[in-house]
Protein backbone atom coordinates (compact mmCIF):
# COMPACT_ATOMS: atom_id res chain seq x y z
CA UNK A 1 0.00 0.00 0.00
CA UNK A 2 1.03 3.62 -0.50
CA UNK A 3 1.18 6.14 2.32
CA UNK A 4 2.14 9.77 2.80
CA UNK A 5 1.51 12.40 5.47
CA UNK A 6 1.02 16.13 5.58
CA UNK A 7 1.00 18.56 8.54
CA UNK A 8 -1.88 20.97 7.92
CA UNK A 9 -0.60 24.06 6.12
CA UNK A 10 2.53 22.26 4.91
CA UNK A 11 3.29 20.01 1.94
CA UNK A 12 2.88 16.27 1.65
CA UNK A 13 5.90 14.06 2.20
CA UNK A 14 7.15 12.21 -0.84
CA UNK A 15 5.22 9.09 0.10
CA UNK A 16 6.29 5.47 -0.13
CA UNK A 17 5.09 1.94 -0.67
CA UNK A 18 4.89 -0.39 2.34
CA UNK A 19 3.58 -3.93 2.83
CA UNK A 20 -0.15 -4.06 3.50
CA UNK A 21 -0.73 -4.03 7.25
CA UNK A 22 -2.20 -2.31 10.26
CA UNK A 23 -1.74 1.39 10.91
CA UNK A 24 -0.53 3.01 14.09
CA UNK A 25 -2.76 5.96 14.94
CA UNK A 26 -3.44 8.11 17.99
CA UNK A 27 -6.60 7.25 19.96
CA UNK A 28 -7.35 10.98 19.92
CA UNK A 29 -7.05 11.33 16.14
CA UNK A 30 -9.79 13.34 14.52
CA UNK A 31 -10.77 10.52 12.18
CA UNK A 32 -11.54 8.18 15.11
CA UNK A 33 -13.28 10.74 17.29
CA UNK A 34 -14.99 13.04 14.81
CA UNK A 35 -15.16 11.12 11.53
CA UNK A 36 -12.80 13.43 9.64
CA UNK A 37 -12.16 11.15 6.70
CA UNK A 38 -12.83 10.56 3.01
CA UNK A 39 -12.40 7.62 0.69
CA UNK A 40 -12.47 6.87 -3.02
CA UNK A 41 -13.02 3.69 -5.01
CA UNK A 42 -11.19 2.83 -8.23
CA UNK A 43 -10.40 -0.19 -10.38
CA UNK A 44 -7.37 -1.40 -12.31
CA UNK A 45 -8.36 -3.25 -15.50
CA UNK A 46 -6.34 -5.82 -17.43
CA UNK A 47 -6.61 -5.67 -21.20
CA UNK A 48 -6.60 -8.64 -23.55
CA UNK A 49 -2.96 -7.84 -24.39
CA UNK A 50 -2.14 -8.13 -20.64
CA UNK A 51 -1.49 -4.42 -20.18
CA UNK A 52 -3.21 -2.74 -17.24
CA UNK A 53 -4.98 0.62 -17.03
CA UNK A 54 -7.12 2.82 -14.80
CA UNK A 55 -10.21 4.89 -15.54
CA UNK A 56 -10.50 8.66 -15.09
CA UNK A 57 -8.24 8.96 -12.01
CA UNK A 58 -8.26 12.75 -12.21
CA UNK A 59 -11.97 12.69 -11.38
CA UNK A 60 -11.32 10.76 -8.17
CA UNK A 61 -8.58 13.23 -7.28
CA UNK A 62 -10.89 16.22 -7.81
CA UNK A 63 -13.70 14.65 -5.81
CA UNK A 64 -11.34 13.98 -2.91
CA UNK A 65 -10.12 17.58 -3.08
CA UNK A 66 -13.71 18.82 -2.98
CA UNK A 67 -14.44 16.67 0.06
CA UNK A 68 -11.23 17.74 1.77
CA UNK A 69 -12.20 21.37 1.41
CA UNK A 70 -15.53 20.65 3.11
CA UNK A 71 -13.91 18.72 5.99
CA UNK A 72 -10.92 21.06 6.41
CA UNK A 73 -8.27 18.58 5.33
CA UNK A 74 -5.36 18.98 2.97
CA UNK A 75 -5.74 16.72 -0.05
CA UNK A 76 -2.98 15.60 -2.41
CA UNK A 77 -2.72 17.50 -5.66
CA UNK A 78 -4.14 15.80 -8.74
CA UNK A 79 -0.61 14.95 -9.82
CA UNK A 80 0.27 13.47 -6.41
CA UNK A 81 -2.95 11.48 -6.33
CA UNK A 82 -2.48 9.97 -9.79
CA UNK A 83 1.20 9.23 -9.13
CA UNK A 84 0.25 7.38 -5.93
CA UNK A 85 -2.45 5.43 -7.77
CA UNK A 86 0.01 4.40 -10.48
CA UNK A 87 2.65 3.28 -7.96
CA UNK A 88 0.11 1.27 -5.97
CA UNK A 89 -1.33 -0.38 -9.08
CA UNK A 90 2.07 -1.33 -10.49
CA UNK A 91 3.29 -2.63 -7.12
CA UNK A 92 0.20 -4.91 -7.05
CA UNK A 93 0.14 -5.76 -10.75
CA UNK A 94 0.34 -9.50 -10.11
CA UNK A 95 -3.00 -9.26 -8.30
CA UNK A 96 -4.87 -7.77 -11.27
CA UNK A 97 -7.15 -10.63 -12.45
CA UNK A 98 -6.98 -11.86 -16.06
CA UNK A 99 -8.99 -9.89 -18.62
CA UNK A 100 -12.73 -10.28 -18.15
CA UNK A 101 -12.57 -12.12 -14.82
CA UNK A 102 -12.35 -9.21 -12.40
CA UNK A 103 -10.37 -6.13 -11.44
CA UNK A 104 -7.96 -4.85 -8.82
CA UNK A 105 -9.92 -2.54 -6.53
CA UNK A 106 -8.04 0.47 -5.14
CA UNK A 107 -9.19 2.27 -2.01
CA UNK A 108 -7.63 5.75 -1.57
CA UNK A 109 -8.19 7.13 1.94
CA UNK A 110 -7.66 10.62 3.34
CA UNK A 111 -8.02 11.04 7.08
CA UNK A 112 -7.37 13.41 9.91
CA UNK A 113 -4.72 11.30 11.61
CA UNK A 114 -3.33 13.96 13.94
CA UNK A 115 -4.27 14.00 17.62
CA UNK A 116 -6.87 16.52 18.76
CA UNK A 117 -9.21 16.49 21.77
CA UNK A 118 -11.25 19.60 21.12
CA UNK A 119 -13.76 19.39 18.30
CA UNK A 120 -11.82 20.59 15.31
CA UNK A 121 -9.71 19.50 12.34
CA UNK A 122 -6.62 17.36 12.86
CA UNK A 123 -3.17 18.99 12.73
CA UNK A 124 -1.98 16.24 10.38
CA UNK A 125 -3.54 14.35 7.48
CA UNK A 126 -2.63 10.93 6.14
CA UNK A 127 -3.27 9.79 2.58
CA UNK A 128 -3.00 6.13 1.75
CA UNK A 129 -4.06 3.63 -0.90
CA UNK A 130 -4.54 -0.11 -0.48
CA UNK A 131 -5.65 -2.73 -2.98
CA UNK A 132 -7.65 -5.93 -3.27
CA UNK A 133 -8.53 -8.12 -6.27
CA UNK A 134 -12.26 -8.54 -6.82
CA UNK A 135 -14.37 -10.61 -9.17
CA UNK A 136 -17.15 -9.50 -11.47
CA UNK A 137 -19.84 -9.27 -8.79
CA UNK A 138 -22.44 -7.62 -10.99
CA UNK A 139 -23.20 -8.63 -14.56
CA UNK A 140 -25.93 -6.84 -16.45
CA UNK A 141 -28.53 -9.26 -17.74
CA UNK A 142 -27.54 -11.91 -15.21
CA UNK A 143 -27.78 -10.06 -11.93
CA UNK A 144 -30.28 -7.27 -11.36
CA UNK A 145 -31.24 -5.43 -8.21
CA UNK A 146 -34.51 -5.69 -6.35
CA UNK A 147 -34.82 -2.43 -4.41
CA UNK A 148 -37.11 -1.16 -1.71
CA UNK A 149 -37.76 2.54 -1.20
CA UNK A 150 -36.79 3.66 2.31
CA UNK A 151 -39.55 5.77 3.86
CA UNK A 152 -38.30 6.15 7.43
CA UNK A 153 -34.62 7.04 7.31
CA UNK A 154 -32.70 9.43 5.05
CA UNK A 155 -29.20 9.14 3.67
CA UNK A 156 -28.49 12.88 3.52
CA UNK A 157 -29.98 16.30 4.17
CA UNK A 158 -29.42 19.74 2.61
CA UNK A 159 -26.28 21.38 3.95
CA UNK A 160 -24.85 18.06 5.13
CA UNK A 161 -22.15 15.87 3.63
CA UNK A 162 -24.21 13.79 1.21
CA UNK A 163 -22.46 15.39 -1.75
CA UNK A 164 -18.95 14.31 -0.70
CA UNK A 165 -17.52 10.84 -0.16
CA UNK A 166 -17.22 11.21 3.59
CA UNK A 167 -16.75 8.09 5.70
CA UNK A 168 -19.61 9.33 7.87
CA UNK A 169 -22.14 8.77 5.05
CA UNK A 170 -21.99 4.99 5.16
CA UNK A 171 -22.55 3.61 8.67
CA UNK A 172 -25.92 5.43 8.94
CA UNK A 173 -27.29 3.41 5.99
CA UNK A 174 -26.44 0.05 7.58
CA UNK A 175 -29.76 -0.20 9.40
CA UNK A 176 -31.84 0.46 6.29
CA UNK A 177 -29.84 -1.97 4.16
CA UNK A 178 -29.89 -4.70 6.80
CA UNK A 179 -33.66 -4.37 7.15
CA UNK A 180 -34.13 -4.46 3.38
CA UNK A 181 -31.92 -7.52 2.91
CA UNK A 182 -33.75 -9.33 5.67
CA UNK A 183 -36.93 -8.74 3.66
CA UNK A 184 -35.35 -10.17 0.51
CA UNK A 185 -34.20 -6.98 -1.22
CA UNK A 186 -30.69 -6.21 -2.50
CA UNK A 187 -30.52 -2.55 -1.51
CA UNK A 188 -32.59 0.49 -0.62
CA UNK A 189 -33.44 3.61 -2.57
CA UNK A 190 -33.43 6.73 -0.43
CA UNK A 191 -35.77 9.71 -0.73
CA UNK A 192 -35.02 13.39 -0.26
CA UNK A 193 -35.15 14.57 3.33
CA UNK A 194 -37.11 17.77 2.59
CA UNK A 195 -40.25 16.30 1.02
CA UNK A 196 -39.83 12.52 1.03
CA UNK A 197 -41.27 12.50 -2.48
CA UNK A 198 -38.19 12.38 -4.74
CA UNK A 199 -35.60 9.65 -5.17
CA UNK A 200 -31.96 10.40 -4.47
CA UNK A 201 -29.67 7.35 -4.59
CA UNK A 202 -29.13 3.85 -3.26
CA UNK A 203 -26.79 3.05 -0.36
CA UNK A 204 -23.65 3.21 -2.50
CA UNK A 205 -24.63 3.96 -6.10
CA UNK A 206 -26.45 6.48 -8.27
CA UNK A 207 -29.81 5.73 -9.92
CA UNK A 208 -31.14 6.35 -13.43
CA UNK A 209 -34.57 5.85 -14.98
CA UNK A 210 -35.53 5.41 -18.63
CA UNK A 211 -38.87 6.49 -20.11
CA UNK A 212 -39.13 6.34 -23.86
CA UNK A 213 -35.96 7.97 -25.20
CA UNK A 214 -35.32 10.02 -22.06
CA UNK A 215 -32.76 8.98 -19.44
CA UNK A 216 -33.11 10.84 -16.14
CA UNK A 217 -31.10 10.90 -12.93
CA UNK A 218 -31.34 13.00 -9.75
CA UNK A 219 -29.43 16.26 -9.98
CA UNK A 220 -26.30 16.97 -7.95
CA UNK A 221 -27.66 19.46 -5.40
CA UNK A 222 -25.51 18.68 -2.37
CA UNK A 223 -27.25 15.54 -1.12
CA UNK A 224 -26.19 13.14 -3.88
CA UNK A 225 -22.69 11.88 -4.53
CA UNK A 226 -21.30 13.07 -7.88
CA UNK A 227 -20.44 9.59 -9.14
CA UNK A 228 -17.72 9.21 -11.76
CA UNK A 229 -19.53 6.30 -13.41
CA UNK A 230 -22.67 8.46 -13.30
CA UNK A 231 -20.87 11.29 -15.07
CA UNK A 232 -19.48 8.92 -17.70
CA UNK A 233 -22.86 7.30 -18.41
CA UNK A 234 -24.50 10.70 -18.88
CA UNK A 235 -21.99 11.47 -21.62
CA UNK A 236 -22.17 8.02 -23.23
CA UNK A 237 -25.98 8.16 -23.23
CA UNK A 238 -25.91 11.47 -25.08
CA UNK A 239 -23.44 10.01 -27.60
CA UNK A 240 -25.90 7.14 -28.15
CA UNK A 241 -28.68 9.58 -29.02
CA UNK A 242 -30.69 9.56 -25.81
CA UNK A 243 -32.13 12.68 -24.26
CA UNK A 244 -30.52 13.16 -20.86
CA UNK A 245 -32.08 15.00 -17.93
CA UNK A 246 -30.84 15.82 -14.43
CA UNK A 247 -33.41 17.03 -11.93
CA UNK A 248 -35.75 16.08 -9.11
CA UNK A 249 -37.43 12.76 -9.88
CA UNK A 250 -40.74 12.01 -8.13
CA UNK A 251 -41.36 8.47 -6.92
CA UNK A 252 -44.29 8.29 -9.32
CA UNK A 253 -41.95 8.75 -12.30
CA UNK A 254 -39.72 5.93 -11.06
CA UNK A 255 -42.67 3.58 -10.72
CA UNK A 256 -43.78 4.46 -14.26
CA UNK A 257 -40.33 4.02 -15.85
CA UNK A 258 -39.50 1.50 -18.58
CA UNK A 259 -36.10 0.72 -17.08
CA UNK A 260 -34.22 1.59 -13.92
CA UNK A 261 -30.51 1.03 -13.40
CA UNK A 262 -27.75 1.86 -10.94
CA UNK A 263 -24.22 3.12 -11.59
CA UNK A 264 -21.08 3.08 -9.49
CA UNK A 265 -17.52 1.79 -9.34
CA UNK A 266 -18.62 -1.51 -7.80
CA UNK A 267 -21.92 -2.07 -9.63
CA UNK A 268 -20.70 -0.50 -12.91
CA UNK A 269 -24.10 -0.26 -14.66
CA UNK A 270 -26.60 -2.75 -13.24
CA UNK A 271 -30.27 -3.17 -14.05
CA UNK A 272 -33.01 -2.91 -11.45
CA UNK A 273 -35.49 -5.76 -11.76
CA UNK A 274 -38.03 -4.37 -9.31
CA UNK A 275 -38.75 -1.56 -6.88
CA UNK A 276 -41.12 -1.89 -3.96
CA UNK A 277 -42.68 1.27 -2.52
CA UNK A 278 -44.79 0.67 0.56
CA UNK A 279 -47.05 -2.17 -0.60
CA UNK A 280 -46.58 -1.61 -4.35
CA UNK A 281 -44.06 -3.65 -6.34
CA UNK A 282 -43.14 -2.62 -9.90
CA UNK A 283 -41.02 -4.72 -12.24
CA UNK A 284 -38.77 -3.44 -15.02
CA UNK A 285 -37.20 -4.74 -18.19
CA UNK A 286 -33.78 -6.40 -17.74
CA UNK A 287 -31.46 -8.48 -19.90
CA UNK A 288 -29.41 -8.01 -23.03
CA UNK A 289 -32.06 -6.10 -24.99
CA UNK A 290 -32.05 -3.14 -22.62
CA UNK A 291 -30.62 0.34 -22.72
CA UNK A 292 -28.84 -0.51 -19.48
CA UNK A 293 -26.97 -3.36 -21.18
CA UNK A 294 -26.12 -1.13 -24.14
CA UNK A 295 -24.66 1.58 -21.90
CA UNK A 296 -22.79 -0.93 -19.75
CA UNK A 297 -21.24 -2.54 -22.81
CA UNK A 298 -20.11 0.85 -24.11
CA UNK A 299 -18.59 1.84 -20.78
CA UNK A 300 -16.84 -1.45 -20.00
CA UNK A 301 -15.54 -1.58 -23.54
CA UNK A 302 -13.62 1.62 -22.88
CA UNK A 303 -12.56 0.57 -19.38
CA UNK A 304 -11.14 -2.78 -20.53
CA UNK A 305 -9.62 -1.69 -23.84
CA UNK A 306 -12.07 -3.55 -26.07
CA UNK A 307 -13.26 -0.25 -27.55
CA UNK A 308 -11.04 2.63 -28.64
CA UNK A 309 -10.97 5.34 -25.99
CA UNK A 310 -11.74 8.48 -27.96
CA UNK A 311 -12.43 10.50 -24.81
CA UNK A 312 -9.06 10.18 -23.11
CA UNK A 313 -10.60 8.55 -20.06
CA UNK A 314 -8.12 5.70 -19.58
CA UNK A 315 -4.54 5.81 -18.33
CA UNK A 316 -2.20 2.96 -19.33
CA UNK A 317 0.22 1.88 -16.62
CA UNK A 318 2.60 -0.52 -18.36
Amino acid sequence: MFIMKCPVGDKYSEGHLVPYGNLEISPSSSVLNYGQGLFEGMKVYRREDDRIMIFRPEENARRMQMGAERLLMQAPTTEQFIDAVKKTALANERWVPPHGTGTLYLRPLLMGSGAVLGIGPAPECTFLIFASPIGNSYKSGIDAFNLSIETKLHRASPGGTGGIKSITNYAPVFESVKRAKAAGFDDVLFLDEETGKHIEEASSCNVFILKGNVISTPAILGTILPGITRKSILEIAQDCGYEVEEGRIPVEDVLAADEVFCTGTAVVVTSVASITYKEQRVEYKTGENTVCHKLRTALTGIQTGLVEDKKGWTVHLN
